[in-house]
């Protein structure tokens, strides 16, 4: 039988249905779960709760991404077993149409949504993921400390209401303990300048900065010589890890400048670069969860099975989450390539649910 255009539209708008209505679902539920974490989290000076209210809502696109995997899962069993139980699939085998050729439409729409979260979906949760960190930093944690890359060199800000400092450096290494050519912009309160260093190199000690060959200027403009200088911080190497900016904060069209920048500092960026290519995946897990769905939904509802469909679709969801979790790990242990441990749970899924279907459909 000649494929019909009209079936096709069907079976994809009755997919996309099905996959919006439980990530909508899963929206709201974690909306409501991260507020309450929120309020949990607010120390004993009261924050207002628009402000409590707007994190959450900055960080419902973080999470959306992370639950658009097994939107489309569930939300494809959901369009599968029912349109099983209503007897359409049957009526459309009957008619001569493959399994393969049913499953092509919500296949386009499932790679489509993996595209589109990836290149339209991610830059836009990047930049509310980035605003919610400052909140939460200055909000909840009370952190004040930020790192950023760029070309001219690394920035470093660090302190609290009543003093800070700007830290700028044009040569990095050792993962930021080292720095050449060095400024330190000193401030009283949060805009008040009362100060400047300017230094040959810095080395990060025990609670101080040793600046080598150091001129330091005073509120009057001054400028003082001193061979070596101590200038307190609270910083750590683990804390200017920290305050690197995290993968999930980056836009995925930015990432592979930002990747290529770090590493010319001297900073790791194999989480980043695994996130990027977690990224990329994403239109093969996409897909990967449209043959599980089908796998599981198609023969469990000819069985009657509803509570074992959702007891499937937990099991698949699950263990897909589980292997990505080791598949990171792996990645940024550097046990496994990156590229390989971002495809590797996508591409185990899709021979798995390929594999079921195979089984079940053509003997």
């Amino acid at each position: 039988m000649n494929w019909s255009w009209t079936l096709g539209f069907y079976l994809a708008r009755q997919f996309l249905s099905w996959v919006m209505i439980v990530f909508g679902g899963f929206l709201a539920l974690s909306l409501s779960l991260d507020l309450a974490d929120l309020f949990s989290r607010t120390p004993q000076t009261p924050i207002p709760s628009g402000v409590v209210f707007g994190m959450s809502l900055l960080n419902l696109g973080n999470i959306g991404q992370k639950v658009m995997p097994f939107s489309v899962l569930l939300g494809g069993m959901a369009a599968f077993f029912r349109q099983s139980r209503t007897h359409e699939l049957v009526v459309a085998r009957a008619m001569g149409i493959s399994a393969w050729q049913i499953l092509t439409p919500p296949l386009l729409v499932a790679v489509t949504l993996g595209v589109l979260s990836m290149t339209v979906f991610n830059p836009i949760a990047a930049s509310f993921l980035a605003q919610y960190e400052r909140l939460d930093a200055k909000y909840i944690r009370g952190q004040e400390s930020q790192l950023a890359l760029s070309r001219n060199g690394l920035w470093l800000r660090q302190g609290d209401a009543n003093h800070q400092s700007v830290v700028h450096a044009t040569g990095v290494s050792n993962k930021g303990v080292r720095l050449k050519d060095v400024i330190v912009f000193l401030y009283c309160g949060l805009d008040n300048a009362c100060g400047r260093i300017d230094a040959e190199s810095a080395k990060l000690q025990d609670h101080t900065w040793r600046l080598t060959n150091a001129w330091v200027s005073g509120a009057d403009g001054h400028p003082e010589f001193h061979a070596t200088y101590d200038q307190p911080t609270d910083l750590t190497p683990a804390g200017i890890e920290e305050s690197f900016a995290s993968p999930e904060t980056v836009s995925f069209w930015d990432l592979p400048r930002f990747i290529a920048t770090a590493e010319q500092a001297g900073f790791s960026a194999s989480r980043h670069r695994l996130y990027w290519y977690s990224l990329l995946a994403l239109p093969i897990l996409f897909a990967a969860m449209v043959f599980m769905a089908a796998s599981f939904s198609m023969r469990l509802a000819r069985l009657g099975g509803v509570v074992r469909l959702v007891l499937s679709g937990a099991i698949g969801g699950f263990v897909v989450y589980f292997l990505g979790d080791v598949m990171s790990a792996l990645g940024e242990a550097g046990t496994l390539p990156a590229p390989l441990a971002a495809v590797a749970p996508a591409a185990v899924a899709i021979l798995l649910g390929m594999t079921l279907l195979f089984h079940h459909e053509d003997g």
